[in-house]
């Protein structure tokens, strides 16, 4: 069942990129004044505690049950995904798209009196659709600084977890609960280009995120000789990244062109 869910889901965000990549060709082919662009881009994700918690840790609180923490700490991530700049003025585009992100994260589990420590990874992954606005400041012919403000919509597929087996059959599940399957996110970068008629943009930049709610919320039960408890937190999942992205060249076909009709 959760099989058949997840594909719906992988078809939902395939048909939307075709409908992105439709629209963009479309605009091309109406040859509109100010261009439209289509790129692909590349990113590694830094956590930072500048503009999120970049660590969590949660401890029990009731005193009658046995003490443990868990320790949950954002470790570098990447995203890849396509691209669509679409042309409002010479210096103002939307930009849009859709990409994959994967946030790997390291836990840490503490049970004081048997001075156990352990440690396991856990890895979270999401979609994201973006619509920012992307102001350009030339800075030559060929050079370009952008700067955008905007927000993504995240789908978040389905839970994870891992589980941590220590010494004397004392073992943790981790699991990370997705309450809500669609999040928002605000969006800011920055970054500068290198425009060429035939190869194409060439751009480096940087960008932070910061998820509106928790991407997910960490479960950790702890489980011994038929003994359980559980412990509860919110995890942020903000990121610094470096952004790679190239956007294609516009190509005018030879030949003969359609030519719009009285329909158009």
């Amino acid at each position: 069942m959760l099989f058949l869910v997840f594909n719906m889901r992988i078809k939902l965000l395939l048909t939307i990129l075709l409908l992105i990549i439709t629209s963009f060709s479309y605009s091309q082919g109406r040859k509109q004044r100010v261009p439209s662009y289509f790129g692909v881009q590349v990113r590694p994700l830094f956590p930072t505690k500048y503009i999120g918690q970049k660590e969590h840790t949660f401890s029990t609180t009731d005193s009658d049950s046995i003490q443990f923490s868990s320790k949950i700490a954002q470790q570098v991530g990447y995203s890849f995904g396509v691209t669509v700049r679409a042309g409002l003025t010479e210096l103002i585009a939307i930009e849009t798209g859709i990409n994959f992100y994967q946030r790997n994260f390291s836990l840490n589990v503490e049970l004081p009196d048997s001075v156990i420590h352990e440690k396991n990874d856990i890895s979270f992954i999401n979609y994201s659709i973006p619509i920012n606005v992307l102001f350009y400041i030339p800075l030559s012919k060929s050079f370009y600084m952008n700067a955008s403000l905007g927000t993504s919509l995240t789908i978040k597929p389905t839970r994870v977890g891992v589980t941590t087996k220590t010494i004397g059959n004392n073992v943790f599940h981790h699991t990370g609960i997705v309450n809500n399957k669609f999040g928002m996110a605000l969006n800011a970068n920055m970054g500068f280009e290198y425009r060429t008629n035939k190869s194409g943009f060439f751009y480096l930049g940087g960008s932070a995120q910061i998820p509106i709610a928790p991407i997910f919320n960490l479960q950790t039960t702890y489980e011994h000789e038929g003994y359980k408890s559980s412990i509860y937190g919110d995890v942020s999942g903000s990121y610094f990244s470096l952004d790679i992205k190239y956007f294609f060249p516009i190509i005018n076909n030879k030949g003969l062109q359609f030519k719009p009709g009285p329909i158009e």
